[in-house]
């Protein structure tokens, strides 16, 4: 039991006189400086409860200003610059700058997570891009035992209520970076006056090239040999390097490490709290709220938090979250090598005539027909007619526990080869292997116009930290797959990926079981929010699976399934599929929402929800701006 569950009866201390801004604050906006080089490797968890956790870091403190034109949620974009469909440019593409390099990260990433497109509603029904000005302190932190650290960030508003004393914990969506949960955790905590802390889990976009094992800093920028990076890993100087991305070649299996990851950004929060308002302490998570929130990956991680001992976290928000419950569901890998083989095919069935993007022209894709001979050919279905090799398809999804409006929603992740990269990534985290390495052959490169190994340009690798998503391909760099050729090129290697799923005694496998999740601390406020539509991370295999283990076992949980709603919310501003789904962030902040009302005021936990939505209608050949009424009635 939390160290205060009841949080109504916990008295907290005044607000202290006014006193600026501690002594390590620079004096002028983006201005950084190191409040300690710490050598170390992490400590572990906190102490005594009653304490401010002490972090032995892997780098030191770097600490910014945003303020007078720049802030911590938008960036100085404000909500013009992050609707902008345009990114903001570098004044010197081979070296861009460190304020340019966060500004473009934060587009980047309130860009890939949030529909920020005419209509949708962001910012009118929900949301809002107000900009928040205040400080914001990054560091490197290792877990034990580990060999790469996960990367933790603190955003202290101006606003910064001493008196609520309210931290959000955040874990980055899909392999983002630092900046991958703004959307989301920033978006509803620093307008309110709360802390926000941020972790990588691991992951990020601070890749290296290889030729010369040249990592990321703090500030994003190329760091000079011998300092501090994100990511670390020898050089190979040959050719043909490769390009290494943290998330697949750390070496670490950190899916593994999730829940560990946001315990030590919550504690870190505190330690940053401790700088920002010394005259306020002692700061403990026995007189600090503090809920973990997180979308998609980021879903899973503060899941994986909630089950640790400890008194970290009051409440925990997780929204389509990927998570593996220790008994039920299907391990993401699982489930999307197996779309990755059938999925092209089934939707050229008759059910998916309807479907956004499945047919492309109005018929059936080429490339789904391709599959279908492709697993006609290697005896994995016995008809030869094509749609009754699309409807074979569609049946093994089905019976595999997929429903046709995931497989709907899928096409998003066929239709753009998704799953391939997805499992090759995946598949080399599991395995623990190098970027040279790579199950199945696979490797990232940045290609040349025959497809042969290049060196990047200076404005394709300045870019990598700011632009990239964590998962190549994209900014540059290519997923290289041997096997690829013929008519249906990447068939053979996504057959490889699943292999390596079918081998049960195998390092993928074993990789993945070290990922399953137990079930949230005793009395510890869960809601999961997921998309009935979802196409990436069916809910089935997912957010309902483990929602039903731990409701069963007695959890305080809750579960809000959205229907006519998946997994991208950043799609939404394609009008096909506008007049089809709804967008999943309204419910996110809701939770967050009850989540606070329940530990801050004592209001009981609003109850499961099952929420009828209706999505955009198309009137006169426009698709109609999102109302309220479009999200349904509320929890």
């Amino acid at each position: 039991m939390n160290a205060h569950a009841t949080p109504t009866t916990r008295p907290l201390p005044a607000p202290p006189a006014p006193a600026g801004h501690h002594r390590h604050t620079p004096a002028r906006p983006l201005a950084t400086m190191a409040l300690s080089l710490l050598a170390l490797s992490l400590a572990g968890c906190a102490g005594q409860p009653t304490r401010t956790p002490s972090l032995d870091l892997a780098a030191g403190i770097s600490l910014q200003t945003h303020r007078d034109g720049d802030d911590l949620l938008t960036a100085g974009l404000g909500e013009a610059g992050l609707r902008n469909a345009t990114p903001p440019a570098f004044a010197n593409p081979d070296q861009p700058t460190a304020a340019e390099l966060r500004r473009r990260a934060v587009w980047t990433n309130w860009r890939g997570i949030a529909d920020l497109a005419p209509g949708g509603g962001y910012g009118s029904v929900y949301g809002a891009l107000a900009p928040v000005p205040g400080r914001e302190y990054h560091a490197l932190v290792r877990l034990p035992g580990r060999q790469q650290p996960h990367r933790v960030m603190v955003q202290v508003p101006d606003g910064f209520d001493v008196a609520k004393r309210c931290v959000v914990v955040a874990a980055s969506s899909g392999s983002r970076g630092i900046y991958g949960a703004i959307a989301l955790a920033g978006a509803w905590g620093l307008p309110r006056g709360c802390a926000v802390a941020y972790t990588d889990k691991g992951a990020g976009t601070g890749y290296v090239d290889t030729r010369d094992g040249r990592g990321f800093g703090l500030d994003g920028r190329m760091a000079d040999a011998g300092a501090p990076v994100e990511f670390r890993v020898p050089a190979a100087a040959t050719a043909d390097a490769p390009i290494a991305v943290k998330h697949a070649h750390s070496g670490d299996n950190p899916e593994a490490d999730w829940g560990r990851h946001v315990a030590q950004a919550a504690e870190f929060s505190l330690q940053v709290l401790a700088l920002a308002h010394p005259g306020a302490g002692p700061w403990t998570f026995g007189n600090t709220r503090v809920i973990a929130v997180g979308v998609s990956n980021g879903g899973g991680a503060v899941l994986r938090a909630g089950e640790l001992d400890g008194p970290h976290f009051d409440a925990v928000v997780a929204v389509s979250p990927n998570i593996l419950p220790d008994d039920g569901g299907r391990a993401l890998y699982d489930y999307s090598t197996d779309a990755a083989i059938w999925m092209p095919c089934a939707l050229n069935a008759r059910a998916f005539d309807g479907v956004p993007l499945a047919r492309p022209g109005g018929a059936p894709a080429p490339a789904g027909f391709a599959r279908c001979e492709s697993l006609r050919a290697a005896g994995f279905v016995n008809v030869d007619a094509p749609q009754a090799q699309a409807e074979a398809a569609r049946r093994h999804l089905l019976q595999g526990g997929w429903t046709d409006d995931a497989i709907a929603a899928g096409v998003l992740s066929s239709s753009f080869d998704l799953w391939r990269a997805v499992n090759a990534t995946y598949a080399s985290a599991y395995a623990r292997t190098g970027p040279d390495a790579m199950p199945c052959g696979f490797s990232f490169a940045a290609l040349d116009a025959a497809g042969r190994p290049r060196a990047p340009t200076a404005a394709e690798r300045a870019a990598w930290w700011s632009d990239g998503s964590g998962i190549p391909p994209g900014n540059g760099i290519a997923l290289r797959d041997p096997r690829a050729e013929g008519g249906d090129p990447t068939f053979e290697g996504n057959l490889c990926l699943r292999l390596l799923w079918d081998d049960a005694e195998g390092p993928v496998r074993d990789g993945i079981e070290q990922t399953r999740a137990a079930l949230p601390r005793a009395g510890l406020p869960v809601i999961v929010v997921h998309g009935a539509d979802d196409g990436l991370v069916p809910e089935a295999f997912s957010g309902a699976a483990y929602a039903n283990r731990a409701k069963q076992e007695g959890a305080t949980l809750r579960y809000w399934r959205v229907r006519n709603a998946q997994h991208f919310d950043a799609f939404l501003g394609l009008p096909v599929l506008a007049m089809r789904y709804v967008p999943m962030m309204p419910y996110g902040y809701r939770a967050l929402d009850a989540a606070w009302a329940h530990i801050a005021e004592g209001q009981p936990l609003p109850g499961d929800a099952d929420i009828a939505t209706t999505p955009r209608a198309f009137v006169d050949g426009t698709v109609q701006p999102l109302r309220a009424e479009n999200l349904g009635e509320l929890p």
